[in-house]
């Protein structure tokens, strides 16, 4: 197969391809956290509350994936706070941080010289070709934490995740432990828009963990299959890009949309 053979040749499918597999791996460890947290809304917000951080990045000439880093990780841990404090209820915070975060990367995009429209499609719709070394380097990382802390700490997360109250009682840290799971959501997302885009991020956080949630709704499952399914879905839509000439995040969903239809009919004749 030619995507298979031009991978030794062209520097660029290679970081494509590293970072559809480590992608893979972070999303669908934070995206299980995310599902059976059920705040899909939440990582909804950030994501596109990152937009804000990439406008004005662009607009001061800075590197625009660690603007969309700072913005989106203090959105997060915003939310969270305001949640646990009762000052906003957590579906009220996320839906302002989202719209205005939105509205402040639009405004600087647009008050940046030389601006059109053909900027924002990277970020928006993803652009994996533009994958540099340093981009794979951050995601390796990342991914690296998220794996020795899955190992170290699953049960913990685990009880935050299903029963926050349960979690109390046992005397575990929730409020230090939704912050870190906040944070490390945000960082996973905005370390992934290049693959995805802004706009289908959501979908490599939820499609993976709702394919394995079908068919198991066992937690330490969840967090072992969902990174292998997304590591699958991300490298067969970017083999299908390639071919086919299709955009890669679209390419992706599509995969791992016909991997659940397929998974769901499978479960209802059995």
């Amino acid at each position: 197969m030619e995507f298979f053979s031009d991978l030794f040749r062209f520097g660029y499918l290679s970081n494509a391809l590293w970072a559809c597999v480590l992608s893979g791996i972070a999303c669908g460890l934070v995206g299980t956290y995310v599902v059976c947290r059920r705040t899909v809304f939440l990582a909804g917000g950030i994501t596109h509350a990152s937009f804000g951080g990439l406008g004005i990045a662009f607009y001061l000439g800075t590197n625009p994936i660690l603007g969309a880093l700072l913005f989106a990780v203090l959105s997060a841990l915003g939310i969270e706070w305001a949640g646990s404090r009762g000052r906003i209820r957590e579906d009220s915070a996320i839906g302002i941080i989202w719209s205005v975060g939105m509205a402040v990367g639009a405004l600087f995009m647009s008050l940046r010289p030389g601006y059109t429209s053909g900027d924002l499609a990277a970020y928006l719709f993803g652009s994996i070709v533009t994958v540099t070394r340093d981009d794979v380097a951050a995601l390796a990382a990342l991914t690296l934490l998220l794996v020795a802390g899955a190992a170290l700490w699953l049960r913990p997360v685990m009880y935050v995740a299903f029963d926050r109250d349960f979690a109390r009682s046992r005397g575990i840290a929730v409020r230090t432990i939704s912050y870190l799971m906040s944070a490390l959501v945000a960082v996973a997302i905005v370390l992934s828009i290049r693959i995805m885009g802004i706009v289908l991020l959501i979908s490599l956080l939820t499609l993976p963990v709702a394919i394995v949630n079908t068919l198991s709704r066992d937690f330490r499952t969840l967090a072992i299959a969902a990174p292998a399914v997304a590591v699958a879905g991300n490298v067969a839509g970017l083999a299908a890009s390639y071919t086919f000439e299709v955009p890669p995040g679209a390419a992706v969903i599509f995969t791992l949309a016909f991997a659940l239809v397929c998974v769901k009919l499978l479960t209802l004749r059995s």
